[in-house]
């Protein structure tokens, strides 16, 4: 009598979606059932994370999980100019077009919550949200995103020099030290995939907006909202991100905030396939 075989993880669908403006969105599916998108944060793309591909096997068996490369970055396109409406128009095209217009949970990494949250605001048809660590800075735990950050990262790009919007990026939204990004930037390995979508480091500082000021979260800011949103942020991470996630589950009265297990802007897929599947079931 033999043993039976380990189930084998689902199968992955690997196919593009043309946006509004005709941008090719390349994406990745497992599953079938209503939709779940998974949607990066700056620098991320599917390429660099697999714990996406990780978390949508997890939840395969019951849902179509969904992870794409946002604009300019992975497999995906980009048409300049840039607006944030045209990231809105992507994840509308994924919701249409591999979703099946399907009532959809949206969960984003970092400032790919904002994306969400910004998407939801826009009237984008989003059943319910799930952010992790979406970027806030609403008192002094840290220095605010200098106000000059999106033109500064703009102005490099359009010098040619994308790896000084990289480092802006790594040096004023992440706080790593000078000498560690000069370290990086001598990388072979590291630093010419983190080059190449340098143009994309503005988007998420549009995407971030004022979120980030220093200052309390604007009355307007998400007010049209409505649907549930799980708040969620890593028990162990740092103090402001904790800091941020409750400051937009006390903004948003739809949203409930859960602390998890996890740090450094991070938590695992079991934990994070835990929480979909039972905002997706249950609500927030």
């Amino acid at each position: 009598m033999t043993s039976p075989s380990p189930l084998s993880p689902p199968e992955t669908l690997d196919s593009t979606v043309t946006s509004a403006d005709g941008t090719t969105i390349a994406y990745s599916a497992w599953g079938a059932g209503e939709p779940i998108v998974i949607i990066d944060g700056a620098t991320a793309y599917r390429a660099t994370t697999p714990e996406n591909a990780a978390t949508a096997e997890l939840l395969a068996d019951e849902f179509l999980v969904i992870n794409y490369d946002r604009r300019g970055r992975g497999g995906s396109g980009d048409t300049p100019p840039y607006a944030v409406e045209r990231e809105f128009e992507d994840l509308a095209a994924i919701l249409e077009h591999v979703g099946g217009g399907r009532a959809a949970t949206v969960f984003g990494w970092s400032s790919g919550g904002n994306l969400a949250l910004n998407a939801a605001q826009a009237g984008v048809p989003i059943a319910r949200l799930a952010v992790f660590e979406a970027n806030a800075v609403v008192d002094d735990d840290r220095p605010p995103l200098p106000a000059d950050y999106v033109q500064r990262a703009e102005d490099a790009v359009a010098a040619g020099r994308p790896g000084d919007a990289v480092a802006l990026f790594l040096s004023a939204a992440v706080g790593l030290p000078d000498e560690m990004i000069a370290e990086l930037r001598q990388d072979p390995k590291e630093w010419p995939p983190l080059e190449a979508i340098g143009p994309t480091i503005a988007y998420d500082g549009r995407q971030v907006g004022d979120a980030m000021s220093g200052r309390p979260l604007r009355s307007d800011l998400w007010n049209r909202v409505d649907v549930p949103v799980l708040v969620m942020h890593g028990r162990d991470t740092w103090p402001f991100l904790a800091a941020a996630a409750r400051a937009i589950a006390e903004h948003l009265p739809t949203a409930t905030l859960k602390p998890v297990p996890g740090e450094n802007h991070s938590t695992s897929p079991e934990v994070l396939a835990a929480a979909l599947r039972q905002l997706a079931t249950e609500g927030a």
